[in-house]
């Protein structure tokens, strides 16, 4: 990829990038949230059109407007959010757009038999027949990569693969991707886990504000010198928490069952924990195990249709309390999906700071907003939490980076009155430095003595500054422990189903 440059507006995502992937390796790209790396691979993917520069393949120009092209040019992708249709079968997602028809009408038998064959070939464990909404995300994620091996794709493109996975399924990946570079294929890999890349990445290529800073061999560099590299500072790469001992419990769960009409199930079955002033407690789990569910009947968003259960906070019930009532109690929450529930995407920066402080008389007075104060303080605030913007809080929130738009969640849910803090992933998608920042607010947040309820499927994440968890399992409850006591490899295997305690 040679002088590739692209601009948004007045953002300059990618600044005359020159980036070169040998054939055969394994090739990492470094960089903080916004530095470019998505908007790189996504020109290289056919899914955006760069302002300038050309891409050469094999010694070739190549000619990429879309997806199609680059398939044609035997690339593949495998999206951090997977591009499945779950209603479909394994079989039919993996040859969607590349479908054998005769008379038009549909001939899988040739499809089914090297779709089997990939399937064998790469211990892939999976029945072609299957409906790929009934399979774990580690499934999901390998149809993926078949379907970037059923279409005989050269160059293969992951972007965030370990973000949901399991120890061992991160294992098992890793093990598939050593195959892929055996095989002659060359890999391209974002990811802000640097162990991974050390682990995996013969070299890697760090951007930093939408400029290529420098291209390394990965054996010849330490882990702290890509993230320096990469943030443009030290980065402290260990957790330093303070022994803290938690007070009262401030949030209780007591026999939460939830019931899906839709799928005729059990979600949530007796779940019982709560929350301490002073502490984390971690839940673990592979996703789609309950959690979602889980943290929309704590916050309000969805209903309880259970009549045993019950939600406590500050030793009033509040199942039947309004989202409003409950943030006003002392409810703060970052979202799962930033983009659904976090923020109005076309609103601007500054309104979406206010949006769930529309009673709050410094931002509204008779009615009237009160414009300037809610510009200073969105700006502080921008300020305060490192939000990277091209221009000010009136620009939209659409515009920033999906990194800088958690931060600007992290701000508001931090800056208003709130006992007890709900996140979910605050983490996903950012990078090290980001991190960093992070996990300084949360803990400062517990030396504060709020209670902070942390949903995350990183591992190492829970084990850094969780005090406590509580691993689900379909649902239950199958593990409780502190994390001093546990390691990732058995958290996994509890997240699996493989163990399970009888609390």
């Amino acid at each position: 990829m040679l002088g590739i440059t692209k601009r948004f507006g007045k953002l300059l995502a990618n600044d005359n990038i020159t980036l070169k992937i040998q054939k055969g390796e394994i090739h990492a790209i470094l960089g903080e949230n916004g530095a470019g790396k998505s908007t790189l691979l996504s020109i290289l993917f056919g899914l955006i059109e760069p302002d300038s520069g050309e891409i050469i393949i094999n010694g070739e120009k190549a000619h990429i407007k879309n997806p199609n092209d680059a398939v044609r040019y035997k690339i593949g992708m495998v999206h951090q959010h997977f591009k499945l249709v779950k209603v479909f079968s394994v079989l039919e997602n993996i040859i969607l757009g590349h479908e054998d028809t005769k008379l038009g009408f549909l001939v899988s038998k040739k499809s089914k038999l090297k779709v089997d064959s990939l399937i064998k070939e790469y211990g892939f464990n999976l029945d072609s027949q299957k409906l790929v909404g009934d399979l774990t995300v580690g499934g999901q994620q390998k149809v993926e990569i078949l379907k970037m091996l059923y279409s005989n794709s050269d160059i293969l493109i992951f972007d965030e693969p370990t973000a949901v996975l399991t120890p061992q399924e991160i294992e098992s990946l890793f093990k598939f991707i050593k195959l892929f570079k055996q095989a002659g294929k060359t890999i391209i890999i974002i990811t802000h886990k640097l162990t991974e890349i050390k682990e995996l990445a013969d070299r890697c290529t760090i951007l930093r504000k939408g400029k290529m800073i420098k291209t390394l061999e990965n054996k010849e560099v330490s882990i702290e010198t890509l993230a320096n590299l990469m943030v443009g500072r030290d980065v402290l790469l260990t957790v330093s928490k303070s022994v803290k001992i938690p007070s009262e419990a401030l949030l209780k769960i007591q026999n939460l069952t939830y019931y899906s009409k839709e799928l005729k199930k059990n979600i949530l079955t007796n779940l019982s924990f709560d929350v301490k002033r002073g502490e984390i407690l971690g839940i673990a789990g592979i996703e789609g195990n309950g959690q979602t569910q889980l943290i929309e009947l704590i916050y309000g968003l969805l209903k309880n249709n259970h009549k045993q259960a019950k939600i406590i906070f500050k030793g009033q019930e509040i199942q039947t309390k309004s989202i409003k009532e409950r943030q006003q109690l002392g409810i703060s929450l970052i979202p799962e999906d930033r983009q659904k529930h976090g923020l109005i995407m076309s609103f601007p920066v500054a309104s979406n700071y206010i949006l769930n402080q529309l009673d709050d008389k410094r931002f509204f007075r008779r009615g009237f907003l009160r414009a300037h104060n809610v510009y200073q303080e969105a700006t502080q605030i921008v300020n305060k939490y490192d939000v990277r913007m091209s221009g000010d809080v009136l620009q939209e929130a659409a515009n920033l980076s999906g990194g800088n738009q958690q931060k600007l969640i992290l701000g508001r849910e931090l800056s208003k009155s709130h006992d007890c803090l709900i996140c979910v992933q605050p983490t996903r998608g950012l990078d090290v430095g980001a991190i960093e920042q992070i996990y300084h607010y949360l803990l400062e947040e517990r030396q504060k003595d709020k209670a902070i309820l942390l949903v995350s499927y990183e591992l190492d994440e829970l084990l850094d500054i969780a005090d406590r968890l509580i691993i689900i399992h379909q649902g239950q409850i199958v593990g409780s422990f502190f994390t001093k006591d546990i390691d990732a490899s058995l958290i996994g295997l509890y997240m699996l189903g493989i163990k399970k305690d009888s609390l």
